[in-house]
């Protein structure tokens, strides 16, 4: 009797972590909470390949009862972070008008950076016309961090860096 307990508790214990309702740290709960842990106001400078840096701010804070991370630059994008069951994603509005839809695929052993990579796109006018394929982010400090955009248009791909610090 104890046994067969003790065997349907393991088991109510095992469809719950499978279920994702009882689940331990993981690599994209510890990254969502360094993306929430960036709010506020930061500033520094934007880049594309080739191109001279340019000045650029940036706003981030949480909606949706911290469900989701927001983030405002001022070049005319944002970004919004959040789960999709277990996948932490990121939807972009970009500038070129389109949504990029990007999942977190990879993340520095050390917590230090989140690779998004690419799952699906709305609002793309062509299948030539530019868009976001992915984006790596690294925390490099609690007060400094870069943003790599990849871009890709007409079947070449250029780079959009950031490099923000946080506003004292």
């Amino acid at each position: 009797m104890k046994g067969r307990l003790l065997f349907l508790a393991l088991l109510c214990i095992a469809a719950c972590i499978a279920s994702g309702r009882l689940s331990a740290d993981t690599k994209q709960t510890t990254a969502f909470s360094k993306l929430r842990d960036l709010a506020g106001d930061w500033e520094g400078t934007v880049a594309w390949t080739g191109q001279q840096p340019s000045e650029i701010s940036a706003h981030y804070y949480t909606t949706g009862n911290g469900s989701a991370v927001v983030e405002d630059l001022s070049n005319g994008m944002t970004s919004v972070y959040h789960f999709d069951g277990p996948d932490l994603r990121m939807t972009h509005y970009c500038a070129a008008q389109n949504q990029p839809r990007l999942k977190a695929t990879a993340f520095a052993p050390d917590n230090s950076g989140i690779t998004f990579s690419f799952v699906d796109i709305t609002n793309l006018s062509s299948p030539t016309a530019g868009h976001v394929q992915g984006v790596d982010m690294k925390f490099l400090s609690a007060d400094h961090i870069t943003l790599q955009f990849h871009f890709l248009s007409d079947g070449k791909v250029r780079d959009e860096l950031l490099d923000l610090k946080r506003k004292r």
